[in-house]
């Protein structure tokens, strides 16, 4: 066997020639096609590709309620239901509308906010794991995939926020210059959930347990965001033992944009101090944390 051959057979085979090997192919250019890009370049191929991703998430709207009779509408009617068995238990049975003015539209703008956030971190929980054979068939960036998920729960989102604009307007309210500011709320909400939605895609990655946890931790978010509940009330009447609750609740990303987005829409609705800080803060901390963390672990997608 010629040197050249021994060296391949001896690469192959994780041999000594495999760091001579690899040295040889740093020399002349050559990489790995797997290898990770560096952020900068990493953010330029996703650019390069937004149109894979609007187009892959349009069509996994299309497809998601083919099979069923109702079709998209299912997509307005799965929060509306779930807001009418929430006002039934928390409205009627244990009084919470004789003390929150507007309880109906205070309720359901909470149901559609969690909502928004709570599909698409669920989304991005599966989408590496869910696209394997995709993935390792083509190379592209990683994260287009938790991005379309994103932009498929956004695309819904529109629906939605028509339907609660008919809700909040039948039980009474008016619009005011306040409701300009709604895009930019839901813009704010938009960022954290891309952010949490990359976190999410590496962990439930290499972590296939984490689909079997995730719907403990959604309903266990669901119940410490105020959805049902009014959180400064809440808060001013903890005793001192439990004063790391209020901290809980207060610093809860979606408490925070569900808090905002009903300042906007309800008149009467007063909402606290930190809402605005903390949404802005989560919106920048998500997108910076979750993008790196998802960016380090590129070149680990689809293998095993």
């Amino acid at each position: 066997m010629s040197q050249p051959e021994s060296a391949v057979a001896d690469a192959q085979a994780g041999g000594p020639a495999t760091d001579s090997l690899a040295e040889l192919a740093r020399r002349h250019g050559l990489r790995r096609a797997i290898a990770r890009p560096s952020l900068p370049s990493y953010v330029r191929q996703l650019w390069a590709r937004r149109h894979f991703v609007l187009k892959y998430a349009t069509s996994r709207n299309v497809s998601k309620y083919s099979d069923s009779a109702l079709g998209q509408l299912w997509q307005l009617l799965t929060p509306l239901l779930n807001a009418g068995v929430y006002f039934l238990m928390f409205g009627v049975i244990l009084g919470q509308q004789k003390d929150i003015p507007n309880y109906t539209a205070f309720l359901i703008t909470g149901v559609f906010i969690f909502t928004f956030t709570q599909r698409t971190v669920t989304g991005g929980a599966k989408s590496i794991s869910g696209n394997l054979s995709m993935i390792r068939a083509l190379h592209f960036p990683r994260a287009a995939l938790p991005l379309a998920y994103a932009v498929q729960e956004l695309q819904q989102l529109a629906w939605s926020m028509g339907v609660l604009t008919a809700i909040v307007l039948l039980t009474g309210e008016s619009p005011t210059i306040r409701w300009l500011l709604v895009p930019v709320a839901l813009l704010l909400q938009l960022i954290f959930n891309v952010g949490a939605s990359l976190f999410m895609a590496r962990v439930g990655a290499f972590a296939r347990d984490m689909n079997q946890l995730l719907p403990f931790i959604m309903r266990t978010w669901l119940y410490a965001s105020g959805v049902f509940f009014s959180i400064p009330a809440r808060v001013d009447d903890l005793p001192e033992s439990l004063s790391f609750v209020r901290y809980v609740l207060e610093l809860n990303p979606v408490a925070a944009y569900i808090e905002l987005m009903r300042d906007l829409l309800i008149h009467e609705h007063t909402p606290p101090q930190w809402a605005w800080t903390t949404a802005i803060f989560w919106a920048v901390f998500a997108l910076i944390v979750g993008f790196w963390y998802f960016w380090r672990a590129e070149e680990r997608y689809g293998r095993g």
